[in-house]
């Protein structure tokens, strides 16, 4: 076969993906709040850019569940409902167990690092009171646990469960050492698994998400109280 000398097309992001990917990480790291209301023109403004794809990109976030339409008013950030919130950690435990149990068996050093390395930028971002930052590092663990295990389908299923708790996440790690424990349970987590025993490991990781999903109801109440 002759060779041409071609470089494959590298695909650039469209103005539609790009709007939605800034209008989702103001929404996840709380600079769009859920009990404020905008439209879509304000997005457009604030994004230098016509309504069309800001329009398109709306219409994802709100079959993803972050955003909902209110008539003739605009958009506003959906609020979680504490059986949403009862679900959302039910099924991530029931998930991120087994996912954990089977990772354990078959989780290389090299894979431990990078662990590890996101241990180290999440205790960056605690000592320098980035709780947005800390909280998408958080993700990144959970959802590198799953890649690591070649769990593609479970990926995208926690993707989007991990966008709706951290809808009200954000406040949660900012209670009182909530920050410093995350990050030593996520400690915990690799030791486990350094150790290869699997049910150790599960057991680790599903008390590190009831007490995720305690803070948020912790916090959930201390904004109603």
């Amino acid at each position: 076969m002759p060779k041409y000398n071609l470089k494959p097309i590298v695909k650039e992001e469209t103005t539609k993906e790009r709007a939605y990917k800034e209008i989702k990480s103001a929404i996840l790291n709380g600079y769009i709040s859920y009990d404020e209301i905008f439209t879509e023109v304000q997005l457009a403004e604030s994004l230098n850019t016509s309504r069309t794809p800001i329009r398109e990109a709306v219409q994802d976030l709100i079959k993803e569940g972050l955003v909902i339409a209110i008539p003739r008013k605009g958009l506003t950030v959906r609020k979680i409902t504490e059986n949403e919130l009862e679900q959302i950690f039910m099924l991530r435990i029931s998930i991120e167990s087994e996912v954990i149990k089977k990772l354990t068996g078959m989780i290389s050093q090299k894979q431990l690092e990078e662990l590890k390395q996101i241990c180290q930028d999440q205790e960056e971002a605690m000592n320098n009171d980035e709780g947005a930052v800390f909280i998408n590092l958080d993700q990144n663990f959970h959802l590198t646990l799953t890649r690591f295990a070649s769990y593609e389908l479970v990926e995208q299923v926690l993707l989007n469960l991990h966008d709706l708790s951290t809808l009200i996440g954000l406040q949660a790690v900012k209670r009182k050492n909530r920050m410093n424990e995350v990050l030593q349970e996520h400690l915990a987590i690799i030791e486990a698994m350094e150790t290869q025993d699997p049910e150790q490991a599960a057991r680790r990781m599903i008390e590190h998400l009831r007490l995720t999903n305690k803070s948020i109801k912790l916090q959930e109440k201390g904004e109603t109280s």
